[in-house]
């Protein structure tokens, strides 16, 4: 069989996929469907989903600042005497009526600020700031969950493996066992022989329990993630993305630029800085422009509409606490820059971590392959030997046992270099 072909359906077979059902092994759910699924129904993505549409709100009512705002009020009031006059008039005196006891009043003003110092500009694009912050932090928890999703569709493949290794395991003891029997009858072996290898055989029985249970369990923890019944099928795909070329020096760099939690850094300081330059705008000066209608029912009054327009101008010359307010803000933005650089050096030891780890199981699928041919040949020879006495059944079980360990050691290298290589590729922020 050619060395490739065999590599893939050693890879079906650790999938958990029978051979006889390698044609439809496309057909098993992938990552991406895995991941797709997920996104669709995970509680943390629509919380943080909220918050990005909750941002966008608030830049909604910065940029309305900018609009007119239209007030409309209106009442009635009743006093217990008509509003009079007294006049004096060549030592007489007057009184005459100025309004009516009750009377309604009503009004339209609008305001329009035409100069606030920079007060609204600052705090839209604070705003702005803040909303692509929210979406960064969006990214990063779509990240997240991603990567919690990849370890376990690897487990569930991963336990898959191991429990193909577990049942291979048993069925080459129960070959053995068999053997020893047939031998024990013929008189050619001591009894111990069968009993050690009815004990080995036991052994291996209790590890294949273990190995269904943890593949039941890695199964309902996947399906617990994806938000489905724990005990739905699970049919994967070992379908993992491209490895990340380069030197570790370009994928640490592409990491600092796309790590998503670099930029909601980045931008949650940019926040906080121009939320400090709008509060201390507010004690500079503030321009208006105010007009509208007023109505007082009077009919002593000759104009009981009146039409009205003004520029007013305000302008704080001393308040106590703006200042301080300022400044916690800017304190807060040197705060987030510490963070910021702390991170920086963490995204260079993480990339630097996760690109040794992929190196590493990929060297190891090589020198695991090579092992698992040299245990099944080993296995093979001892056992002819065995059958011909001319070795112990001590050696038959030490050699099979190896030969189950470089199995086992293959699964787990293979599924450890896809791990490092999601992992390589979260750190650098390209999940």
């Amino acid at each position: 069989m050619p060395t490739q072909l065999k590599h893939r359906l050693i890879i079906v077979l650790l999938s958990g996929c029978p051979p006889f059902f390698a044609a439809d092994y496309c057909q098993a759910e992938t990552l991406e469907q895995a991941w797709d699924a997920a996104m669709g129904k995970n509680h943390q993505i629509k919380s943080a989903e909220a918050d990005t549409r909750a941002s966008e709100q608030q830049l909604y009512a910065a940029q309305g600042q900018r609009l007119p705002e239209l007030n409309v009020a209106s009442g009635y009031t009743q006093l217990n005497e008509s509003p009079a006059a007294k006049a004096h008039f060549l030592g007489q005196t007057a009184q005459f009526t100025t309004a009516q006891a009750g009377s309604v009043k009503a009004q339209a003003m609008a305001s329009l600020p035409i100069f606030t110092s920079g007060r609204i500009s600052h705090g839209i694009q604070a705003a702005e700031a803040a909303l692509q912050a929210a979406q960064h932090i969006e990214s990063s928890s779509v990240l997240d969950i991603k990567m919690q999703v990849a370890e376990v569709y690897i487990a569930v493949l991963r336990s898959e493996g191991g429990l193909q290794v577990a049942q291979g395991h048993v069925d080459s003891l129960g070959a053995h066992f068999k053997d020893v029997c047939n031998l024990f009858e013929q008189g050619v072996v001591a009894k111990n022989d069968l009993l050690a290898a009815q004990v080995e055989l036991a052994n291996a029985q209790q590890l294949l329990l273990v190995a269904r249970k943890q593949v039941d369990f890695a199964k309902s923890h996947y399906n617990q993630l994806l938000v489905r019944e724990l005990t739905d099928s699970v049919h994967l795909a070992a379908q993992f993305p491209q490895i990340p070329q380069g030197t570790l020096v370009a994928l640490t760099t592409n990491a600092v630029s796309e790590r998503p939690e670099l930029l909601v850094l980045a931008q949650q300081i940019e926040a906080l800085q121009q939320q400090a330059q709008s509060v201390k705008a507010a004690t500079l000066p503030q321009v208006s422009l105010n007009g509208g209608y007023q109505y007082q029912e009077n009919q002593y009054q000759a104009f009981q509409g009146l039409w009205m327009v003004n520029v007013g101008m305000q302008w704080k010359v001393f308040d106590g606490s703006i200042r301080h307010n300022s400044d916690a803000l800017v304190k807060q933005a040197m705060s987030l820059k510490e963070q910021r650089d702390d991170l920086n050096s963490l995204i260079h030891l993480q990339v630097r971590q996760a690109w040794l780890e992929s190196q590493e199981t990929h060297e190891r699928i090589h020198v695991a392959q090579q092992a698992i041919a040299q245990g099944d040949e080993n296995m093979k020879l001892t056992t002819d030997l065995y059958q011909q006495g001319l070795t112990t059944n001590t050696e038959v079980l030490k050699a099979e046992e190896l030969r189950a360990k470089t199995h086992d050691n293959f699964n787990n290298a293979h599924y450890d270099e896809a791990l490092a290589n999601l992992r390589l590729r979260r750190a650098m922020g390209i999940l």
